[in-house]
């Protein structure tokens, strides 16, 4: 229930998460998942608190990059940082280990050492053509970092890759190219909203004038002022893609 409520409902993930832990709080797996929801509401202390009680029972080192990440979350990246030079880095699969890359990248970023990123992102995985899972987000980084070091026309060639393979939407990699273009995006619900209500705003005044027809003749400019002033009033409006 926990793993599927992540991503859509993650408060009430983070609730299932603490009864389940009253209940069976010596089971991993538990305790795990525990540490998940917490992640997710951007409770670090307790998510780590509960990544390392996983890891004490299980001895597994998987969890080894996200535990990292919380430190970060906690504003201490110079101990993520120490974390991506233990030796549990070694003994992650591939996956794992450019986990920790993107990890050791961001508290870089977060001390202020954005060339030092560039490099720490430079790496095998991010030079090959296949596309793995972790393919996508590991370009939009390298690209978010040259753009950070001022390197636009690089950053705009990695966001494009990043797209390419980001089969799963994972990214906003065609935000970021778009906004790197100077594309602007008219949203098109406000536009249909504005063009009802000038409908509404145009119609108006022809029901009325049925009525005065049969009375005054004077109803012609009146129809015409409010024509006019609701053609003015109904621009569509214009913005630009939110940055993720």
């Amino acid at each position: 229930m926990v793993a599927k409520l992540l991503d859509e409902e993650p408060e009430k993930a983070y609730g299932y998460s603490r009864v389940a832990l009253r209940l069976a709080s010596r089971v991993p797996a538990v305790r795990e998942a525990a540490g998940f929801a917490a992640y997710a509401v951007e409770k670090y202390g307790e998510a780590l608190a509960e990544f390392r009680a996983a890891r004490r029972m299980t001895g597994s080192v998987e969890l080894w990059p996200v535990m990292a990440d919380c430190e970060r979350g906690l504003g201490r990246p110079e101990k993520a940082l120490a974390m991506a030079g233990e030796p549990e880095v070694q003994k992650l699969d591939r996956a794992g280990q450019v986990e920790m890359r993107l990890v050791a990248a961001g508290a870089r970023r977060d001390m202020g050492q954005t060339d030092a990123a560039v490099v720490t992102l430079q790496s095998p995985e991010l030079a090959s053509n296949s596309v793995q899972p972790w393919t996508a987000r590991l370009r939009y980084a390298y690209a978010d970092a040259l753009l950070e070091v001022g390197r636009e026309d690089e950053a705009r060639e990695w966001f494009a890759k990043a797209l390419e393979a980001d089969q799963g939407g994972t990214t906003n990699a065609s935000d970021r190219l778009a906004e790197l273009d100077g594309v602007e995006f008219t949203d098109a619900l406000d536009e249909d909203e504005d063009g009802d209500d000038h409908e509404n705003t145009d119609a108006a005044p022809e029901t009325g004038n049925v009525a005065e027809a049969v009375t005054e003749e004077p109803a012609a400019p009146a129809r015409q002022d409010a024509s006019e002033g609701g053609a003015t009033a109904d621009a569509p409006r214009e913005g630009r893609p939110e940055q993720g």
